[in-house]
């Protein structure tokens, strides 16, 4: 279902913010959801989408960089290769998990093979990947670069009192991290400038940030930075091996009935509120609506450190706002019943697909125009 988005996946509301994209709350087999996504950027390069079953239920965050391209593939490709091998290997496993994450990034490495000629510029194109996957009272977590999956979980407070606490299910692969720095380090001994420290970041050769993702082809296989297009960049040497890998870090859990709520977001959020204000905002707050209210937080947390308005922000363009915030995509997942069972709510053969617009400064564009 997931190959066709825009046919067949619920299509949410603005209100207000011209360049935010909203569903406030819908029904799955453990509970509710809610997706949210605002656009920064001229074209915008997160991509959200959540594939429910009375079997299995599936959560993506894409985060593109370079264009919009790599984020868009990953909706149409990385789902259905994960039903493929899960049902292959006879259900949800990290194993099968891994081999979707790998059949994606050759399936887009062919995608770049074949649009080498007429647009080069493929090969520069890339994407974060953060995937969530709940099967039963399991829960499993991959993820390349620096998305971020929370938790809000129940803790006691002595007698009669309790209290809902964040726990980081994930490790952001980004360079600014120590502990990634040290370890991209360890993979290229022989490369003093494997990271470099530029324009107030450290970033891969000078380049990038994240150490893991879907494409950026240019940085995993030498023959694709040689050209022109590339020379911009400026290597010092020319890289005879890969300095970035598609390998994702994966989680397995099983899920606690102290599990409240799973928080999923590209780093548009995150660079604006810690893991746990965005769990406190969610466990203070009514279900309806939730991840819109999340991105509204952040933005006014952007506009306050710009010494703005919201309603300021509202007025500037696709584009303009990049300087101001990144494209923000927030999917809350709602955990009331891990093992699956609907409570009559969702019919027991309902399959459903909700996935954010490819562009939503395009769809509000169409929507006044009819």
């Amino acid at each position: 279902m997931c190959s066709r988005p825009l046919m067949r996946c619920l299509r949410g509301e603005g209100g207000g913010d011209g360049l935010l994209w909203h569903v406030d709350l819908k029904p799955y087999a453990c509970g509710d959801y809610s997706i949210a996504v605002v656009q920064a950027n001229s074209l915008l390069e997160d991509q959200g989408q959540v594939f429910t079953s009375p079997s299995a239920t599936y959560v993506g965050v894409y985060d593109g960089h370079g264009g919009p391209e790599a984020s868009r593939f990953l909706t149409h490709h990385l789902f259905p290769f994960l039903h493929k091998f899960a049902t292959e290997q006879g259900g949800l496993s990290a194993e099968a998990i891994r081999k979707a994450f790998d059949a994606t990034e050759m399936e887009f490495l062919h995608f770049v093979k074949q649009s080498w000629i007429a647009r080069p510029q493929m090969a520069s194109v890339g994407s974060c990947c953060l995937v969530g996957a709940i099967s039963n009272d399991v829960l499993y977590v991959a993820n390349l670069g620096d998305s971020r999956v929370v938790l809000g979980r129940k803790v006691s407070e002595g007698k009669e009192k309790s209290a809902v606490v964040a726990e980081r299910l994930t490790t952001d692969h980004n360079v600014s991290d120590e502990e990634v720095r040290k370890e991209v380090e360890a993979l290229h001994p022989d490369d003093a400038h494997i990271v470099v420290y530029t324009q107030g970041v450290w970033r891969i050769k000078g380049i990038i940030q994240v150490s893991r993702s879907i494409g950026d082809v240019y940085l995993k296989k030498p023959e694709f930075n040689r050209g022109p297009l590339f020379q911009p960049f400026g290597f010092p040497f020319p890289l005879t091996r890969p300095v970035m890998t598609a390998e994702p870090s994966i989680l397995m859990r099983k899920l606690k009935p102290q599990d409240l709520f799973l928080i999923f977001a590209s780093d548009g959020l995150w660079e604006q509120m810690s893991d746990k204000t965005a769990v406190d905002i969610v466990s203070r707050s009514p279900r309806f609506g939730i991840a819109k209210r999340l991105v509204r937080a952040a933005i006014q947390e952007a506009a306050r450190k710009t010494e703005m308005r919201y309603d300021d922000i509202k007025r500037i363009g696709r584009g303009g706002r990049r300087r101001i915030h990144d494209d923000i995509t927030v999917i809350v997942v709602y955990l009331d019943n891990p093992l699956g069972s609907s409570n009559g709510r969702l019919a027991p053969s309902l399959v459903d697909c909700t996935c954010s617009p490819v562009d939503i400064f395009s769809l509000n564009e169409d929507e006044a125009q009819d």
